[in-house]
């Protein structure tokens, strides 16, 4: 199955677009679970067994694992395995580098760890996507607006008329169909994502930035009606309790969060 499929066969079977981004922060997990690995491999276990019925997807940052050096790396493949088979496996990776140094990226992310789709920098072009693209059954989520404030310096700069953004997507829709390229827009851009859904109206958008980022939801879900999307939480739901009902209270938010985005 391909990871568009399975995507949407998660969506449908949860009724959910939600993604929760599993993004481990060593001082706001309970005080009991600050050890490495095994006290934030708990806290992740907990997390997706408490909001694996409200999700389409789990994304999972790398930064936040690889801080922790060798542990948080294990740690890193532990939790991708521990996610059910259903739902999907998104490596919040952001690699860019050359063709070669990408085909090792590539079966890093797509072969030991298993996601099924992988975040990219398309600063160096299609050769450097090249390597993802190879692996037929799975999806490159390009990063095309992010959400920080910083976007401005060079994604919105103009050439011919049209920002750097828009160029990436008009570039990389003719470098896979839209069952193998999605793109990465921040949910603090709710009206370019409206634009951008214009000019790829069947690709999937990740769009972060909900909760802690201010993302707002009622503008993020009106500039999607018309196309396919993953919204992510990550913060907002994971750290909703620091004390002993985490758990519980990540799979409230997670409930709320799948119903606000139907």
């Amino acid at each position: 199955m391909t990871t568009y499929d399975k995507l949407k066969a998660a969506q449908s079977k949860k009724s959910s677009i939600l993604c929760v981004g599993l993004d481990i922060d060593f001082s706001k997990v309970p005080a009991q679970l600050r050890s490495i690995p095994d006290g934030l491999l708990e806290f992740n276990r907990n997390i997706i067994e408490a909001t694996k019925e409200f999700v389409c997807a789990y994304k999972i940052n790398f930064a936040f694992y690889e801080q922790y050096g060798i542990e948080g790396c294990d740690l890193l493949k532990k939790t991708f395995d521990m996610i059910p088979a259903d739902i999907v496996k998104i490596a919040d990776a952001k690699r860019a580098d050359i063709g070669n140094t990408m085909t090792g990226y590539a079966k890093s992310c797509y072969e030991y760890f298993k996601a099924d789709a992988v975040t990219l920098v398309p600063y160096l072009g299609k050769d450097s996507i090249d390597p993802f693209l190879q692996y037929k059954d799975k999806m490159a989520l390009i990063l095309t607006l992010t959400s920080n404030p910083g976007s401005a310096n060079f994604q919105r700069l103009e050439s011919g008329g049209k920002p750097l953004y828009k160029h990436i997507v008009q570039q990389s829709l003719s470098w896979a169909d839209n069952k193998k390229m999605g793109f990465v827009v921040g949910a603090t851009q709710p009206n370019d994502i409206d634009q951008l859904r214009t000019m790829a109206p069947e690709n999937y958008f990740l769009i972060p930035g909900i909760g802690a980022q201010g993302g707002s939801v009622e503008a993020v879900v009106k500039a999607n009606a018309h196309g396919p999307a993953i919204i992510n939480v990550s913060r907002a739901v994971i750290y909703a309790s620091k004390e002993n009902d985490y758990a519980e209270k990540a799979g409230e938010k997670a409930h709320k969060y799948k119903l606000s985005f139907m």
